[in-house]
């Protein structure tokens, strides 16, 4: 059987991830690719949430997904909280579909009643794996007797619905691999609804896809197999009237792989969404990326807004072959777009990680304000996330109740020669006049560097760590105009004493 699909279609495509946990890379690039091809084609993106696993399921997980596709700024068309003509949009709320569905594909034979313990099914599975077989079901329950039927409901056993699968190959063209077909000995019939009545994905998926009238299914290679069970699936709905009739288009992206070359999870360093957000990646930075993994937009181009990916996304140019994720390559392409933003826009993203280590309350103040749209400049080059930054400069919020040295950059620096720099550099600032940064490089650098003979590193690092904190930091100088003249002086005294 080939299946084909209608071409002219209105595009709809569809994210549907479980709320299950938080997001990790594979699902943001499929995601992004979605919504991308959507764009493109001036199509639909839909949000759906397949919420069906009670025991898995939370709220708190379904509220994490609304906010990080909000904070990926992955707007969508329809879905929770968007509306749209073909909700609900979580699968939750639509069991009453699925057990018409269900009872649908009885009526008609398509799907059977299948009595099967699970110990029967793996007994008869390795007997045809003994005999070198496929070990998939073998069709015991196709065509049951009513006497079998009633014994077996004699003996209190509840049945699964199992779909029933054509003897013919599946054949279709991937939008990513090219065509594609799967023997029918490799596709055998497979159950939609448990014995307890639980729709599975098997059934859920396909009926939201139907109903929804999604166009194209662009999603992970894991699920490839699954496509060879949908499409037929997809027929039956659209024979018995469920749905508009649309046959999906399906294109399968590649495997993100992390570290020893397996697929990368939300587990492993850099697989989780949540921990991009904590240490301060711009979305657009790590979109950025991830639409490198498996795409290109083109030549060695590698920075494009979400705009220009969209105006020249085509599933064509999707590699087929697994992409490697490279946390580096993902932080310099993330510091290059910190570095495009303006110092207003960079300041205002850098206030909520300065918030998460204590240096800004709640609310910032007027002159806070002002102090951050003027220490921004100093640390834009330096940083590659939002979180070194905030880290940085975090010692021009601090009152001497909260100014905090770091531990190993004190016992590394603050040395009793350390110290003696230190008592230096504060007689010589205190004899300025105007506290300004060529004032204050020009006499540090005549008592430090010219009378005292030191190299620039042993002459400034003391001081750095005693006004910043860190010996990682913004230009001293400029620090130190910023921080002005009496915090300044009273930071290099209090480390004379420590």
């Amino acid at each position: 059987m080939v299946e084909t699909s209608a071409p002219k279609a209105p595009v709809r495509v569809r994210f549907c991830p479980s709320p299950t946990g938080n997001l990790h890379v594979g699902n943001v690039r499929t995601a992004l690719f979605n919504w991308a091809f959507a764009r493109h084609n001036g199509g639909a993106f839909v949000f759906r949430v397949e919420d069906t696993d009670a025991a898995r399921d939370s709220e708190e997980s379904y509220r994490g997904l609304l906010d990080s596709l909000r904070w990926l700024g992955l707007h969508w068309d329809e879905g929770p909280e968007a509306g749209g003509d073909v909700g609900p949009y979580r699968q939750s709320q639509r069991f009453d579909l699925y057990a018409e569905v269900a009872g649908a594909l009885r009526s008609s034979a398509r799907a059977y009643d299948c009595y099967c313990s699970h110990e029967e099914l793996e007994q008869r599975r390795e007997v045809a794996r003994a005999a070198g077989r496929p070990s998939g079901y073998d069709g015991h329950c196709r065509e049951l007797s009513d006497a079998q039927v009633a014994a077996y409901q004699d003996q209190g056993r509840k049945p699964a619905l199992r779909f029933r699968m054509s003897d013919t190959a599946i054949t279709f063209t991937d939008l990513v691999r090219g065509e594609i077909t799967f023997e029918p000995e490799h596709v055998p019939d497979y159950v939609v609804v448990r014995a307890n009545g639980q729709p599975l994905y098997t059934l859920t998926n396909p009926v939201d896809d139907a109903t929804m009238a999604i166009s194209h299914v662009l999603r992970g290679e894991d699920l490839l197999s699954s496509t060879a069970r949908q499409l037929p699936l997809h027929r039956a709905l659209g024979d018995l009237g469920i749905g508009g009739g649309v046959l999906p288009s399906y294109g399968h992206l590649p495997f993100v792989m992390g570290p020893g070359n397996r697929k990368l999870s939300k587990r492993d360093p850099g697989g989780g969404l949540l921990g991009y957000r904590e240490r301060g990646f711009l979305p657009e930075g790590l979109l950025n990326y991830v639409a490198l993994l498996g795409w290109s937009i083109g030549g060695d181009r590698e920075l494009f807004s979400l705009d220009e990916m969209a105006a020249e996304f085509r599933i064509e140019r999707v590699n087929p072959n697994p992409a490697q994720f490279d946390l580096k390559k993902c932080e310099a392409i993330n510091g290059l777009k910190l570095r495009a933003l303006s110092v207003d826009d960079l300041a205002r993203r850098l206030v909520p990680y300065l918030q998460d280590i204590g240096a800004l309350g709640a609310a910032a103040s007027p002159e806070q304000e002002t102090l951050l749209r003027a220490a921004t400049p100093l640390v834009q080059e330096r940083m590659t996330v939002l979180s070194e930054g905030a880290q940085m400069l975090g010692f021009l919020f601090s009152d001497d109740t909260t100014f905090v040295v770091d531990a190993g950059d004190a016992v590394a620096v603050l040395t009793a020669d350390g110290k003696e720099v230190v008592a230096a550099s504060r007689e010589a600032l205190a004899s300025l006049d105007a506290w300004d940064t060529a004032a204050i490089e020009s006499v540090l650098r005549e008592a430090l560097v010219v009378r005292r003979g030191l190299r620039p590193k042993n002459a400034f690092g003391p001081v750095r760590v005693a006004v910043t904190g860190r010996r990682i930091s913004p230009p001293l100088f400029e620090s130190l105009e910023l921080l002005g003249r009496e915090r300044s002086l009273a930071r290099l005294g209090a480390a004379l004493t420590r």
